[in-house]
C-alpha cells in the first residue's frame, strides 16, 4: 500500500527539516503549500522569502540527482532573463528527501488574469526567448537537439502510442495532425533555436504587484523553438488547466498576444519566428493531447519504490487534485473539444 497523499506530505515537512540541517540550512518554519503540481511539493519557508521545491517524479525520465542538476540549470539560465526565480541551494537526494530538492526564490504576486495579463507574458517570455544562446559545450545539461522539430516530432510519436486510451474521433484527427507535422519535418525548413520554458502554460506564471509576469515553474526548459512557448501560453488545453487562471481566449485575443510577443523580440528576431507561430501552435496542441491519453493510462499505474525516473500516480498527489487533471483530460479529449480546437487553426491563421 502506498501512503496516502495527506500523510505523505505532512511527513515532508519532517524529512525538510532533516535534510536542512544536514545541508548547514538556517533554521526556519516551513509550512505546506497547496498540492497544485503533478511534478512537485512545495514549501514555502517562512521569513526567508524562500521556497523548497521537491520532487514527486521527473518529467524529463531522469535519476534524482541528475533531475536536481537539470532543474538547477533550468533556473539558473531562465532567471537572467528578470523573468524567473533566483535558485539559493540543491538540497542533494538523501534517505530523508530520496528525490532531493531546490531552494528557490519565493515570488510575490497573484495569478495570471487572462486576457488582461497576456502582455505581461509576453514580455516575460521574449526576454526568455532574446536571452544569448551559450557556445554548444555549456548548453548540457539542458536538452539541446541537434533538430528540434524531429526530436519533437519523436516525443509526440512517443506519446501517441498511449492514444489507445482516446475517442476513435479524436484519435483519428489527433493522427491527421501527426501527419502533417511528419511532412513538416520531412521538409528543410527549421525554426530558430533559443532556451524555452517548454511549460509556459498560464497557472505557471505569477503577475507581480508592478505588473512583472515571472515563470515560476521550471522543469523542463531546453534549446528548442521559441513559438512553442507562445503557443503553451494561449492554447485552449494551457488556459483552462489551471483554476486559478482559467479563461477561454477568443482567436483574435491570441492573434494580439502573438504580436505582442513578436514586437517584445529583438528586430532581428522577428522575421524568422513569425512563420513557425502557427506550425509549432499545432505542434505543442499535439504534445498536450497526447500527453492527456498518456496520463490517463499511466495515472492507474502504482506509485513506484524507486526514487528516480517519470511517475505519473495518481497516489503521488491529493485526491482533488488528480480529480481535477482527471476533468481536464477527460474535457481536452473529448471529440467535440478537439473539434473545436481544431477548427481554431483555421481561424487563427486568417486573422494572424
Amino acid at each position: 500500500m502506498t501512503e496516502a497523499a495527506p500523510d505523505r506530505r505532512a511527513a515532508l515537512l519532517r524529512a525538510l527539516m532533516v535534510a536542512l540541517k544536514a545541508e548547514g540550512q538556517a533554521p526556519c518554519l516551513p509550512e505546506l503549500m497547496p498540492d497544485t503540481g503533478l511534478a512537485h511539493d512545495h514549501i514555502r519557508l517562512r521569513g526567508t522569502g524562500r521556497i523548497a521545491r521537491l520532487p514527486k517524479q521527473s518529467q524529463m525520465r531522469l535519476g534524482a540527482a541528475e533531475n536536481l542538476a537539470y532543474q538547477a540549470a533550468c533556473f539558473t539560465r531562465a532567471s537572467m532573463s528578470g523573468h524567473a526565480p533566483h535558485i539559493y541551494a540543491v538540497l542533494p537526494p538523501s534517505q530523508a528527501l530520496p528525490r532531493g530538492g531546490l531552494i528557490v526564490e519565493e515570488i510575490k504576486g497573484r495569478a495570471a488574469c487572462l486576457p488582461e495579463d497576456l502582455p505581461a507574458i509576453m514580455a516575460a517570455l521574449a526576454a526568455i526567448h532574446a536571452l544569448p544562446m551559450p557556445d554548444a559545450d555549456a548548453r548540457p545539461p539542458l536538452l539541446d537537439p541537434a533538430d528540434p522539430l524531429a526530436d519533437l516530432l519523436a516525443e509526440i510519436e512517443a506519446q501517441a502510442a498511449y492514444l489507445h486510451a482516446a475517442h476513435t474521433d479524436t484519435r483519428a484527427m489527433i493522427e491527421t495532425h501527426i501527419a502533417a507535422l511528419r511532412d513538416l519535418a520531412a521538409s528543410k525548413a527549421r525554426p530558430p533555436k533559443r532556451l524555452i520554458s517548454f511549460d509556459a502554460h498560464p497557472g505557471n506564471f505569477l503577475i507581480t504587484p508592478e505588473g512583472r509576469a515571472v515563470l515560476v515553474d521550471l522543469e523542463k526548459a531546453r534549446y528548442s523553438a521559441p513559438p512553442l512557448d507562445l503557443a503553451h501560453a494561449t492554447l485552449y488545453t494551457s488556459t483552462t488547466w489551471d483554476v486559478a487562471s482559467y479563461a477561454v481566449l477568443e482567436p483574435h485575443q491570441v492573434a494580439r498576444a502573438c504580436h505582442h510577443w513578436l514586437g517584445a523580440l529583438p528586430e532581428t528576431e522577428r522575421a524568422a519566428l513569425a512563420p513557425w507561430i502557427l506550425p509549432m501552435r499545432r505542434a505543442m496542441w499535439l504534445w498536450s493531447m497526447t500527453w492527456c491519453a498518456k496520463w490517463r493510462v499511466l495515472s492507474g499505474a502504482e506509485a513506484k519504490v524507486a526514487h528516480d525516473g517519470e511517475d505519473w500516480a495518481a497516489d503521488n498527489s491529493e485526491p482533488a487534485l488528480i480529480a481535477h487533471v482527471r476533468d481536464r483530460v477527460d474535457h481536452y479529449l473529448d471529440p467535440a473539444t478537439a473539434a473545436r480546437l481544431d477548427s481554431e487553426f483555421g481561424l487563427l491563421a486568417d486573422i494572424l
